[in-house]
């Protein structure tokens, strides 16, 4: 199977940086997509960075600009460069990898608290 370990939350005041780190480990699938989401009590999961493996990526666009989103193929590792947050940036964030053979593989990691007080 395949887990994926989030870093890098926390506590930070507006304006300031956080790095999140995600490691995937298990069967793993070359050609993948990485990537961020996050998610608010009563709101849905919301895309806030991916990338492929080509190294191709897509933001939100409420994060371009501000988040730079990479990864280290041969680690199965994507990070997530935040910087200039805002208190809405407040969320948990969750590392996801997927990828198609035949049929769609989606996995998760177990979240990781990102707070921005203003």
């Amino acid at each position: 199977q395949v887990q994926l370990v989030e870093s890098g939350g926390g506590l930070v005041q507006a304006g300031g940086s956080l790095r999140l780190s995600c490691r995937a480990s298990g069967s793993i699938f070359s050609f993948n997509t990485m990537g961020w989401y996050r998610q608010v009590p009563g709101k849905q999961r919301e895309l806030v960075a991916v990338i492929t493996s080509g190294g191709t990526t897509t933001y939100a666009d409420s994060v371009k600009g501000r988040f730079a989103i990479s990864r280290v193929n041969a680690e199965n590792t994507v990070y997530l460069q935040m910087n200039s947050l805002k208190p809405e940036d407040t969320a948990v964030y969750y590392c996801n990898v997927r990828w198609v053979v035949v049929r769609e593989y989606d996995y998760w990691g177990q979240g990781t608290q990102v707070t921005v007080s203003s």
